[in-house]
């Protein structure tokens, strides 16, 4: 079977992960570009938290087992701390594929303004706080390998486009 490849998206909340995936998707989609979008934030969103049992990667290796199944080998992932933690994803999909990973960054101020939009009451709170801490762990614990790319004053088809760009797609 070909070898697979996965583009992993990471940054912190609001820096627009969600929206230039689903803007990539629509671009693969409209060339007829065999992929499949996985939000990696939704594997193991439970409470209580179950990361300590290592659910995200069981049911990324599920989920991805079945796509591979069905001929996919390409693989948008996106997930806050993706780009840090690359090796473990990797392992979960178990077919050795190609790797590509993008930081997706923006400031304190982007950032705020689209959670702003996005999420309400104490969550909005959460979230701005958490943003915050994840930008700062994001920029000084990301491989240097791993593509950078600033979300400020882009549209998620530009930065679609650098993307794909970095994936060779």
């Amino acid at each position: 079977m070909e070898r697979g490849h996965v583009l992993f998206i990471g940054g912190r909340s609001g820096v627009g992960k969600t929206s230039v995936a689903l803007e990539l998707h629509h671009q693969l989609t409209a060339d007829d570009v065999q992929h499949c979008v996985i939000e990696g934030d939704t594997l193991d969103l439970a409470h209580p938290a179950p990361w300590a049992h290592g659910l995200a990667e069981r049911n990324l290796a599920a989920i991805w087992q079945n796509y591979r199944a069905l001929g996919y080998r390409r693989m948008v992932y996106t997930n806050t701390v993706s780009v840090l933690h690359t090796e473990g994803l990797l392992t979960a999909m178990g077919d050795d594929p190609c790797v590509t990973a993008v930081l997706l960054t923006s400031t304190d101020d982007t950032a705020r303004e689209r959670l702003t939009r996005r999420e309400r009451g104490a969550s909005l709170h959460t979230h701005l706080l958490r943003s915050a801490l994840r930008a700062s762990e994001l920029d000084e614990a990301t491989p240097a390998w791993v593509h950078r790319l600033s979300t400020d004053g882009q549209d998620p088809r530009t930065l679609a486009a650098r993307l794909r760009h970095f994936a060779g797609w």
